[in-house]
């Protein structure tokens, strides 16, 4: 597998320095200068050399360098591509699909779909972060194991900037609001989350209001952290909970009014912005 990319920083560094700020493992570093396998503008050169901005940095990784995922085949024509490209690929999930098998023999779940997708162009998916098996949208994959560490870091730094539409029960009185509730595991209840102000995780949902209805208020969602649930449980913490919510909220509905609406963030490796978007069904 080749990479190419483009230095952009504006301060120069070594090559070597530079493959271990984009999370190339010590082990596959040194693998690569054995076999000199990393060019700079077209030529082999030590990884001391200083680079600079605009420098053109090839890398040659084998096969062997990674360990490919193990992940049964699933129906590749149940993949919607919103965007993709040679490092990752943006995808519009449905409702009532998981997100990624919990036992090794699943094939039904987006992961396993995608694997199909990509297998004729001998890639793989790699999650990077998740949507309930109720929550439809925007989800994003990497496609090779080279990216994957860069857009972890990215979505931990809060760099990936994600966008929910969703109608809550009840009507919500402020326009906008925010919550800031910690949030941990349900006892009770392994499926289910809940605030737990004393050791639960930090959780900042922003919450803007689009349309009132008789009984409900339709919301746009921006999530500062990704807590398991974060949404349904903040929103179910002000007694507005979402509508069709099969954990916390009682009355049945035909789905749940959660939807992934948009993906922000800029390129890692082209430095371009890329900004998703799909519309709900509702």
């Amino acid at each position: 597998m080749k990479v190419n990319l483009i230095y952009q920083d504006e301060i120069s560094q070594s090559l070597t320095d530079y493959l271990s700020k984009i999370y190339i493992p010590r082990k596959i570093k040194h693998f690569l200068r054995m076999r000199k396998a990393v060019l700079v503008n077209g030529e082999n050169v030590p990884f001391h050399t200083e680079i600079k901005q605009g420098d053109k940095i090839t890398i040659n990784f084998e096969d062997s360098d990674y360990v490919k995922p193990n992940i049964l085949l699933g129906n590749k024509n149940l993949v919607n591509v919103l965007y993709e490209d040679e490092y990752l690929i943006i995808v519009n999930k449905p409702i009532k699909m998981k997100t990624h098998p919990n036992e090794p023999t699943e094939n039904n779940t987006l992961l396993n779909h995608l694997a199909s997708y990509l297998e004729e162009k001998k890639q793989s998916p790699y999650v990077i972060h998740r949507l309930d098996m109720e929550t439809s949208g925007c989800i994003m994959f990497a496609k090779n194991p080279i990216i994957l560490p860069l857009l972890s870091r990215m979505l931990e730094k809060k760099e990936i900037k994600r966008t929910y539409i969703a109608i809550a029960i009840g009507k919500i009185k402020a326009d906008e609001l925010t919550i800031n509730k910690p949030i941990g595991r349900d006892r009770q209840d392994k499926r289910k989350r809940r605030i737990d102000l004393k050791n639960g995780k930090k959780a900042i949902t922003h919450i803007k209001k689009i349309k009132e209805y008789q009984d409900s208020t339709k919301i746009e969602c921006k999530l500062e952290t990704g807590r398991t649930h974060q949404i349904r449980v903040h929103l179910a913490s002000i007694n507005h909970p979402l509508k069709g919510d099969p954990l916390y909220q009682n009355k049945k509905e035909n789905r749940l009014y959660l939807h992934a609406k948009e993906i922000q963030f800029i390129h890692p490796f082209t430095n371009n912005k890329i900004q998703i978007k799909t519309k709900s069904e509702f």
